[in-house]
Protein backbone atom coordinates (compact mmCIF):
# COMPACT_ATOMS: atom_id res chain seq x y z
CA UNK A 1 0.00 0.00 0.00
CA UNK A 2 1.38 3.43 -0.91
CA UNK A 3 1.78 6.14 1.77
CA UNK A 4 -1.07 8.12 0.26
CA UNK A 5 -3.51 5.22 0.24
CA UNK A 6 -2.63 4.36 3.82
CA UNK A 7 -3.30 7.89 4.99
CA UNK A 8 -6.51 8.22 3.05
CA UNK A 9 -7.79 4.89 4.36
CA UNK A 10 -7.06 5.91 7.95
CA UNK A 11 -8.76 9.26 7.43
CA UNK A 12 -11.85 7.72 5.88
CA UNK A 13 -12.12 5.16 8.65
CA UNK A 14 -11.82 7.85 11.30
CA UNK A 15 -14.38 10.11 9.64
CA UNK A 16 -16.78 7.22 9.15
CA UNK A 17 -16.50 6.21 12.79
CA UNK A 18 -17.00 9.69 14.20
CA UNK A 19 -19.82 10.61 11.83
CA UNK A 20 -21.70 7.34 12.31
CA UNK A 21 -20.60 5.82 15.62
CA UNK A 22 -23.88 4.01 16.15
CA UNK A 23 -26.55 2.93 13.74
CA UNK A 24 -30.06 4.07 14.68
CA UNK A 25 -33.29 2.77 13.27
CA UNK A 26 -34.57 6.34 12.90
CA UNK A 27 -33.01 9.67 12.09
CA UNK A 28 -34.16 13.20 12.83
CA UNK A 29 -33.02 16.63 11.65
CA UNK A 30 -30.35 18.18 13.84
CA UNK A 31 -32.72 21.05 14.57
CA UNK A 32 -34.92 18.64 16.52
CA UNK A 33 -32.33 18.52 19.31
CA UNK A 34 -31.92 21.53 21.58
CA UNK A 35 -29.39 21.46 24.43
CA UNK A 36 -29.63 17.69 24.72
CA UNK A 37 -33.43 17.68 24.86
CA UNK A 38 -35.46 16.22 22.06
CA UNK A 39 -37.80 18.73 20.42
CA UNK A 40 -40.39 17.37 18.04
CA UNK A 41 -41.04 19.12 14.71
CA UNK A 42 -43.44 22.05 14.96
CA UNK A 43 -45.85 20.39 12.54
CA UNK A 44 -46.18 17.26 14.68
CA UNK A 45 -49.78 16.48 15.51
CA UNK A 46 -50.77 16.91 19.14
CA UNK A 47 -51.13 13.53 20.80
CA UNK A 48 -53.80 12.86 23.33
CA UNK A 49 -52.19 12.88 26.79
CA UNK A 50 -52.09 9.68 28.76
CA UNK A 51 -53.98 9.64 32.07
CA UNK A 52 -52.10 9.75 35.39
CA UNK A 53 -48.92 11.19 33.93
CA UNK A 54 -46.79 13.94 35.36
CA UNK A 55 -47.62 16.40 32.60
CA UNK A 56 -51.34 16.66 31.81
CA UNK A 57 -50.85 19.28 29.12
CA UNK A 58 -50.20 18.42 25.48
CA UNK A 59 -47.31 16.04 24.93
CA UNK A 60 -46.17 18.18 22.04
CA UNK A 61 -42.52 19.13 22.45
CA UNK A 62 -41.44 22.72 22.81
CA UNK A 63 -37.97 24.15 22.50
CA UNK A 64 -36.06 24.17 25.74
CA UNK A 65 -34.10 27.27 26.63
CA UNK A 66 -31.23 27.01 29.02
CA UNK A 67 -30.87 30.68 29.83
CA UNK A 68 -31.19 30.70 33.60
CA UNK A 69 -29.50 33.99 34.29
CA UNK A 70 -27.12 33.56 37.17
CA UNK A 71 -25.94 30.05 37.80
CA UNK A 72 -28.36 27.98 39.87
CA UNK A 73 -27.25 25.59 42.57
CA UNK A 74 -26.61 22.28 40.78
CA UNK A 75 -29.54 20.40 42.32
CA UNK A 76 -31.97 23.24 41.60
CA UNK A 77 -30.83 23.40 37.98
CA UNK A 78 -31.35 19.64 37.60
CA UNK A 79 -34.82 19.82 39.17
CA UNK A 80 -35.75 22.55 36.71
CA UNK A 81 -34.76 20.22 33.87
CA UNK A 82 -36.91 17.46 35.37
CA UNK A 83 -39.89 19.82 35.43
CA UNK A 84 -39.63 20.63 31.73
CA UNK A 85 -41.49 18.64 29.07
CA UNK A 86 -39.67 16.29 26.76
CA UNK A 87 -36.96 13.73 27.27
CA UNK A 88 -33.54 15.05 28.22
CA UNK A 89 -30.32 13.44 26.99
CA UNK A 90 -27.28 13.17 29.22
CA UNK A 91 -23.98 11.77 27.93
CA UNK A 92 -21.75 10.14 30.54
CA UNK A 93 -18.36 11.75 31.12
CA UNK A 94 -15.33 10.42 32.96
CA UNK A 95 -13.04 13.41 33.61
CA UNK A 96 -12.94 17.19 33.50
CA UNK A 97 -12.16 17.36 29.78
CA UNK A 98 -14.96 15.04 28.70
CA UNK A 99 -17.40 16.97 30.91
CA UNK A 100 -16.25 20.25 29.38
CA UNK A 101 -16.83 18.85 25.90
CA UNK A 102 -20.36 17.77 26.88
CA UNK A 103 -21.11 21.31 28.01
CA UNK A 104 -19.56 22.86 24.89
CA UNK A 105 -21.79 20.58 22.78
CA UNK A 106 -24.85 22.23 24.34
CA UNK A 107 -26.18 19.53 26.67
CA UNK A 108 -28.06 20.73 29.75
CA UNK A 109 -26.58 18.16 32.11
CA UNK A 110 -24.43 15.04 32.16
CA UNK A 111 -23.77 11.86 34.11
CA UNK A 112 -20.60 10.32 35.42
CA UNK A 113 -20.04 6.68 34.49
CA UNK A 114 -18.43 4.31 36.96
CA UNK A 115 -17.58 2.05 34.01
CA UNK A 116 -15.76 4.87 32.22
CA UNK A 117 -14.05 6.30 35.31
CA UNK A 118 -12.78 2.86 36.29
CA UNK A 119 -11.45 2.45 32.76
CA UNK A 120 -9.89 5.91 32.44
CA UNK A 121 -8.54 6.32 35.96
CA UNK A 122 -7.51 2.77 36.82
CA UNK A 123 -7.41 0.97 33.49
CA UNK A 124 -9.54 -1.71 35.15
CA UNK A 125 -13.00 -3.21 34.57
CA UNK A 126 -16.05 -1.94 36.44
CA UNK A 127 -16.16 -4.89 38.83
CA UNK A 128 -15.85 -3.13 42.17
CA UNK A 129 -12.18 -2.11 42.03
CA UNK A 130 -12.75 1.64 42.19
CA UNK A 131 -13.38 3.11 45.64
CA UNK A 132 -15.62 5.78 47.13
CA UNK A 133 -12.67 8.11 47.63
CA UNK A 134 -11.53 7.80 44.03
CA UNK A 135 -15.05 8.40 42.70
CA UNK A 136 -15.53 11.50 44.89
CA UNK A 137 -12.15 12.89 43.87
CA UNK A 138 -12.86 12.33 40.18
CA UNK A 139 -16.34 13.75 40.60
CA UNK A 140 -15.10 16.96 42.17
CA UNK A 141 -12.72 17.50 39.26
CA UNK A 142 -15.65 17.01 36.89
CA UNK A 143 -18.10 19.34 38.65
CA UNK A 144 -15.46 22.05 38.94
CA UNK A 145 -14.80 21.90 35.20
CA UNK A 146 -18.38 22.73 34.14
CA UNK A 147 -21.38 24.83 35.10
CA UNK A 148 -24.06 22.33 34.03
CA UNK A 149 -25.50 19.94 36.65
CA UNK A 150 -23.81 16.54 36.95
CA UNK A 151 -25.46 13.32 38.15
CA UNK A 152 -22.87 11.17 39.89
CA UNK A 153 -22.64 7.39 39.77
CA UNK A 154 -22.75 6.41 43.45
CA UNK A 155 -22.58 2.67 42.77
CA UNK A 156 -24.12 0.76 45.72
CA UNK A 157 -23.20 3.41 48.26
CA UNK A 158 -20.02 1.50 49.10
CA UNK A 159 -21.49 -0.47 51.98
CA UNK A 160 -24.50 -0.50 54.28
CA UNK A 161 -26.99 2.28 54.96
CA UNK A 162 -24.46 4.24 57.02
CA UNK A 163 -21.99 4.12 54.15
CA UNK A 164 -24.75 5.32 51.84
CA UNK A 165 -25.25 8.38 54.04
CA UNK A 166 -21.54 9.15 53.88
CA UNK A 167 -21.56 8.69 50.12
CA UNK A 168 -24.48 11.08 49.61
CA UNK A 169 -22.93 13.74 51.86
CA UNK A 170 -19.59 13.37 50.08
CA UNK A 171 -21.22 13.72 46.67
CA UNK A 172 -23.03 16.85 47.86
CA UNK A 173 -19.73 18.41 48.98
CA UNK A 174 -18.18 17.41 45.63
CA UNK A 175 -20.77 19.54 43.81
CA UNK A 176 -23.00 16.88 42.29
CA UNK A 177 -26.58 17.75 41.36
CA UNK A 178 -27.76 14.16 41.68
CA UNK A 179 -26.55 10.74 42.76
CA UNK A 180 -27.45 7.29 41.42
CA UNK A 181 -27.66 4.56 44.08
CA UNK A 182 -28.19 0.89 43.30
CA UNK A 183 -29.12 -2.28 45.17
CA UNK A 184 -26.23 -4.55 44.16
CA UNK A 185 -24.12 -6.44 46.68
CA UNK A 186 -20.40 -5.77 47.09
CA UNK A 187 -18.36 -6.05 45.01
CA UNK A 188 -20.73 -4.60 42.44
CA UNK A 189 -20.44 -4.93 38.66
CA UNK A 190 -21.43 -3.17 35.46
CA UNK A 191 -25.18 -3.39 34.97
CA UNK A 192 -25.09 -5.32 31.70
CA UNK A 193 -22.49 -7.90 32.66
CA UNK A 194 -22.91 -11.37 34.10
CA UNK A 195 -23.09 -12.56 37.68
CA UNK A 196 -24.92 -9.66 39.31
CA UNK A 197 -26.53 -10.08 42.72
CA UNK A 198 -28.71 -7.73 44.73
CA UNK A 199 -29.33 -7.21 48.42
CA UNK A 200 -32.66 -8.01 50.06
CA UNK A 201 -35.73 -5.86 49.56
CA UNK A 202 -35.47 -4.45 53.06
CA UNK A 203 -31.82 -3.47 52.73
CA UNK A 204 -32.40 -1.97 49.28
CA UNK A 205 -35.19 0.27 50.59
CA UNK A 206 -33.15 1.23 53.66
CA UNK A 207 -30.36 2.46 51.39
CA UNK A 208 -32.75 4.93 49.75
CA UNK A 209 -34.18 6.01 53.12
CA UNK A 210 -30.63 6.61 54.35
CA UNK A 211 -29.90 8.69 51.26
CA UNK A 212 -32.99 10.82 51.87
CA UNK A 213 -31.97 11.32 55.51
CA UNK A 214 -28.45 12.33 54.47
CA UNK A 215 -29.91 14.91 52.12
CA UNK A 216 -32.06 16.39 54.88
CA UNK A 217 -29.18 16.45 57.35
CA UNK A 218 -27.00 18.29 54.81
CA UNK A 219 -29.62 20.91 54.02
CA UNK A 220 -29.24 19.96 50.38
CA UNK A 221 -31.70 19.25 47.60
CA UNK A 222 -29.58 16.73 45.72
CA UNK A 223 -31.62 14.57 43.34
CA UNK A 224 -31.69 10.91 44.40
CA UNK A 225 -31.86 8.46 41.50
CA UNK A 226 -32.81 5.01 42.79
CA UNK A 227 -31.58 2.17 40.61
CA UNK A 228 -32.38 -1.51 40.86
CA UNK A 229 -30.45 -4.30 39.15
CA UNK A 230 -33.00 -6.92 40.16
CA UNK A 231 -34.39 -7.32 36.63
CA UNK A 232 -31.46 -9.47 35.59
CA UNK A 233 -30.59 -10.74 39.08
CA UNK A 234 -34.14 -11.86 39.95
CA UNK A 235 -37.13 -10.95 37.77
CA UNK A 236 -39.06 -8.13 36.12
CA UNK A 237 -41.76 -8.35 38.81
CA UNK A 238 -39.17 -7.90 41.54
CA UNK A 239 -37.66 -4.86 39.83
CA UNK A 240 -41.11 -3.25 39.50
CA UNK A 241 -41.84 -3.90 43.19
CA UNK A 242 -38.55 -2.36 44.25
CA UNK A 243 -39.13 0.70 42.07
CA UNK A 244 -42.47 1.35 43.79
CA UNK A 245 -40.84 0.95 47.18
CA UNK A 246 -38.02 3.32 46.24
CA UNK A 247 -40.56 5.95 45.19
CA UNK A 248 -42.39 5.56 48.51
CA UNK A 249 -39.05 5.94 50.33
CA UNK A 250 -38.46 9.34 48.75
CA UNK A 251 -36.49 8.74 45.55
CA UNK A 252 -36.75 11.56 43.00
CA UNK A 253 -36.05 9.49 39.88
CA UNK A 254 -36.47 5.74 39.25
CA UNK A 255 -34.17 3.57 37.15
CA UNK A 256 -34.33 -0.17 36.34
CA UNK A 257 -31.14 -1.21 34.62
CA UNK A 258 -30.99 -3.79 31.83
CA UNK A 259 -34.67 -4.05 30.97
CA UNK A 260 -34.87 -6.54 28.12
CA UNK A 261 -37.62 -5.24 25.82
CA UNK A 262 -39.74 -2.27 24.88
CA UNK A 263 -42.69 -3.91 26.63
CA UNK A 264 -40.73 -4.13 29.87
CA UNK A 265 -39.77 -0.47 29.53
CA UNK A 266 -43.46 0.45 29.16
CA UNK A 267 -44.37 -1.57 32.24
CA UNK A 268 -41.71 0.25 34.22
CA UNK A 269 -42.93 3.70 33.19
CA UNK A 270 -46.43 2.83 34.45
CA UNK A 271 -45.02 2.37 37.97
CA UNK A 272 -45.38 5.43 40.26
CA UNK A 273 -46.36 7.67 37.33
CA UNK A 274 -45.61 10.93 39.17
CA UNK A 275 -41.94 10.01 39.61
CA UNK A 276 -39.66 10.63 36.57
CA UNK A 277 -38.00 7.61 34.95
CA UNK A 278 -34.47 7.23 33.66
CA UNK A 279 -33.38 5.10 30.69
CA UNK A 280 -29.89 3.75 30.03
CA UNK A 281 -29.07 3.43 26.32
CA UNK A 282 -25.99 1.21 26.45
CA UNK A 283 -24.25 1.78 23.13
CA UNK A 284 -22.73 -1.08 21.23
CA UNK A 285 -24.98 -3.88 22.40
CA UNK A 286 -26.45 -4.14 25.89
CA UNK A 287 -29.56 -5.95 27.08
CA UNK A 288 -31.86 -2.93 26.70
CA UNK A 289 -33.10 -1.92 23.22
CA UNK A 290 -31.53 1.35 22.05
CA UNK A 291 -34.45 3.63 21.19
CA UNK A 292 -34.65 7.14 19.78
CA UNK A 293 -35.44 10.09 22.08
CA UNK A 294 -38.93 10.32 20.57
CA UNK A 295 -39.63 6.66 21.30
CA UNK A 296 -38.37 7.02 24.86
CA UNK A 297 -40.56 10.06 25.47
CA UNK A 298 -43.61 8.26 24.10
CA UNK A 299 -42.98 5.38 26.52
CA UNK A 300 -42.74 7.82 29.42
CA UNK A 301 -39.06 8.44 30.17
CA UNK A 302 -37.73 11.77 31.37
CA UNK A 303 -33.93 11.27 31.48
CA UNK A 304 -31.76 9.18 29.17
CA UNK A 305 -28.11 8.31 29.74
CA UNK A 306 -25.55 7.37 27.09
CA UNK A 307 -22.86 5.72 29.22
CA UNK A 308 -20.24 4.57 26.71
CA UNK A 309 -20.24 7.02 23.79
CA UNK A 310 -17.40 9.21 25.02
CA UNK A 311 -15.15 6.52 26.46
CA UNK A 312 -15.87 4.27 23.45
CA UNK A 313 -14.88 6.74 20.74
CA UNK A 314 -11.90 7.83 22.86
CA UNK A 315 -10.58 4.27 22.98
CA UNK A 316 -11.00 3.81 19.23
CA UNK A 317 -9.42 7.18 18.43
CA UNK A 318 -6.39 6.41 20.61
CA UNK A 319 -6.03 2.99 19.03
CA UNK A 320 -6.10 4.51 15.53
CA UNK A 321 -3.57 7.19 16.50
CA UNK A 322 -1.19 4.67 18.03
CA UNK A 323 -1.44 2.48 14.92
CA UNK A 324 -0.48 5.48 12.79
CA UNK A 325 2.44 6.42 15.06
CA UNK A 326 3.73 2.86 15.15
CA UNK A 327 3.63 2.81 11.35
CA UNK A 328 5.82 5.90 11.17
CA UNK A 329 3.01 8.37 10.50
CA UNK A 330 1.28 11.02 12.56
CA UNK A 331 -2.51 10.70 12.98
CA UNK A 332 -4.45 11.94 9.93
CA UNK A 333 -5.18 15.70 10.15
CA UNK A 334 -8.93 15.18 10.16
CA UNK A 335 -8.75 12.88 13.17
CA UNK A 336 -7.57 15.48 15.67
CA UNK A 337 -8.07 19.20 16.38
CA UNK A 338 -5.34 21.69 15.62
CA UNK A 339 -3.15 22.97 18.44
CA UNK A 340 -5.06 26.27 18.37
CA UNK A 341 -8.35 24.43 18.73
CA UNK A 342 -6.97 22.44 21.65
CA UNK A 343 -5.90 25.63 23.40
CA UNK A 344 -9.34 27.16 22.89
CA UNK A 345 -11.13 24.08 24.23
CA UNK A 346 -8.90 23.91 27.30
CA UNK A 347 -9.23 27.61 28.09
CA UNK A 348 -5.75 28.93 27.30
CA UNK A 349 -7.12 32.03 25.57
CA UNK A 350 -9.44 32.86 28.46
CA UNK A 351 -6.55 32.37 30.84
CA UNK A 352 -4.34 34.81 28.94
CA UNK A 353 -7.07 37.45 28.90
CA UNK A 354 -7.76 37.14 32.61
CA UNK A 355 -4.04 37.10 33.38
CA UNK A 356 -3.73 40.62 31.96
CA UNK A 357 -5.82 41.94 34.86
CA UNK A 358 -3.04 41.03 37.29
CA UNK A 359 0.00 41.96 35.21
CA UNK A 360 2.75 44.06 36.76
CA UNK A 361 5.56 45.97 35.12
CA UNK A 362 8.00 43.23 36.09
CA UNK A 363 5.80 40.46 34.71
CA UNK A 364 6.17 39.20 31.13
CA UNK A 365 2.69 38.49 29.79
CA UNK A 366 1.94 35.18 28.14
CA UNK A 367 0.48 37.15 25.27
CA UNK A 368 4.07 38.03 24.37
CA UNK A 369 5.49 34.61 25.08
CA UNK A 370 2.65 32.76 23.39
CA UNK A 371 3.23 33.94 19.86
CA UNK A 372 3.04 37.67 19.27
CA UNK A 373 6.87 37.78 19.31
CA UNK A 374 7.49 34.29 17.98
CA UNK A 375 6.32 34.02 14.38
CA UNK A 376 6.90 30.27 14.26
CA UNK A 377 4.44 29.60 17.11
CA UNK A 378 1.63 30.79 14.85
CA UNK A 379 2.59 28.11 12.31
CA UNK A 380 0.55 25.65 14.40
CA UNK A 381 -2.60 27.25 13.01
CA UNK A 382 -1.40 26.76 9.42
CA UNK A 383 -1.46 23.67 7.21
CA UNK A 384 1.21 22.08 5.03
CA UNK A 385 0.09 20.50 1.78
CA UNK A 386 2.45 17.85 0.40
CA UNK A 387 1.88 16.79 -3.19
CA UNK A 388 3.80 14.13 -5.11
CA UNK A 389 3.36 13.59 -8.86
CA UNK A 390 4.99 10.57 -10.47
CA UNK A 391 7.13 10.55 -13.59
CA UNK A 392 4.12 9.20 -15.48
CA UNK A 393 2.08 12.27 -14.54
CA UNK A 394 -0.20 10.46 -12.11
CA UNK A 395 -0.71 11.82 -8.60
CA UNK A 396 0.87 9.63 -5.93
CA UNK A 397 0.14 11.70 -2.86
CA UNK A 398 -1.81 14.79 -1.89
CA UNK A 399 -2.07 15.20 1.87
CA UNK A 400 -2.42 18.04 4.37
CA UNK A 401 -0.92 18.02 7.86
CA UNK A 402 -0.63 20.62 10.66
CA UNK A 403 2.45 22.71 9.94
CA UNK A 404 3.70 22.25 13.49
CA UNK A 405 4.27 18.53 13.04
CA UNK A 406 7.63 18.90 11.33
CA UNK A 407 9.07 15.73 12.81
CA UNK A 408 6.45 13.64 11.07
CA UNK A 409 7.01 14.96 7.57
CA UNK A 410 9.95 12.70 6.75
CA UNK A 411 7.85 9.69 7.77
CA UNK A 412 5.45 10.64 5.00
CA UNK A 413 8.04 11.73 2.40
CA UNK A 414 11.57 10.42 3.12
CA UNK A 415 12.98 12.65 0.36
CA UNK A 416 12.33 15.67 2.62
CA UNK A 417 14.74 14.32 5.23
CA UNK A 418 17.59 16.60 4.15
CA UNK A 419 15.47 19.75 3.80
CA UNK A 420 15.37 22.39 6.54
CA UNK A 421 11.58 22.83 6.60
CA UNK A 422 11.84 24.85 9.82
CA UNK A 423 13.92 27.54 8.09
CA UNK A 424 11.46 27.70 5.21
CA UNK A 425 8.57 28.08 7.65
CA UNK A 426 10.41 30.82 9.54
CA UNK A 427 10.72 32.79 6.31
CA UNK A 428 7.06 32.23 5.42
CA UNK A 429 5.54 32.77 8.88
CA UNK A 430 4.36 36.29 8.08
CA UNK A 431 2.82 35.28 4.74
CA UNK A 432 -0.95 35.79 4.90
CA UNK A 433 -1.98 33.65 1.97
CA UNK A 434 -0.67 30.36 0.67
CA UNK A 435 2.93 29.97 -0.49
CA UNK A 436 4.91 27.26 -2.26
CA UNK A 437 7.86 26.27 -0.08
CA UNK A 438 9.41 23.55 -2.23
CA UNK A 439 9.19 22.24 -5.78
CA UNK A 440 11.79 19.66 -6.87
CA UNK A 441 12.27 16.21 -8.37
CA UNK A 442 13.63 13.42 -6.20
CA UNK A 443 16.11 10.74 -7.29
CA UNK A 444 13.24 8.61 -8.63
CA UNK A 445 12.06 11.43 -10.87
CA UNK A 446 8.91 12.16 -8.85
CA UNK A 447 7.94 15.79 -8.46
CA UNK A 448 7.57 16.87 -4.82
CA UNK A 449 5.77 20.10 -3.96
CA UNK A 450 5.22 21.54 -0.49
CA UNK A 451 2.77 24.39 0.09
CA UNK A 452 2.04 26.46 3.21
CA UNK A 453 -1.69 27.13 3.29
Amino acid sequence: MSPSSALIASGDQALSFFNNPFSQPHSFPLSNFKNGSFVSPTNTQIRKPKPNTLFTASKRFQAITACLGERNPPAKALRQILEKPGVHQGPACFDGLSAKLVQRAGFQYCFTSGFSISAARLGLPDTGFISYGEMVDQGQQITEAVSIPVIGDGDNGYGNAMNVKRTVKGYIRAGFAGVILEDQVSPKACGHTQGRKVVSREEAVMRIKAAVDARKESGSDIVIVARTDSRQALSLEESLWRSRAFADAGADVLFIDALASKEEMKAFCEVSPLVPKMANMLEGGGKTPVLTPLELEEIGYKLVAYPLSLIGVSIRAMQDSLTALKGGRIPPPGSMPSFEEMKEILGFNNYYEEEKRYATSAYQLYSDRDGSRDPFSRIWSRTLRIKITGRDGFEKLDVRIPAGFLDGITNIVPALGGVNIKALLDDAAEEVGGKMLLDFNDTMGDRIQVFLE
